[in-house]
């Protein structure tokens, strides 16, 4: 694969999370309460520094209420 669309494919992907979060009202510090993690946590996962896992997308997907479609840039 090529790494220059998988990195595009990651960063749109990763602008849904962000999109999702802030459509949902809520701050890194209360999605990472909810996961049981840090707030640097999500941080990381929001720039691209930490991938997110399919398991991590759909419990994103729950606390958002956002179909797991969305952050699929397909």
């Amino acid at each position: 694969m090529n790494k220059t669309i998988f990195k595009k494919t990651h960063r749109i992907m990763i602008d849904r999370l962000i999109q999702a979060r802030e459509e949902a009202g809520m701050t890194q510090v209360a999605t990472a309460r909810l996961l049981g993690k840090t707030q640097s946590y999500i941080s990381k996962m929001e720039s691209g520094q930490r991938r997110v896992d399919t398991c991590q997308l759909i419990e994103f997907a729950q606390i958002y209420r956002k179909d797991l479609s969305f952050f699929l840039p397909i």
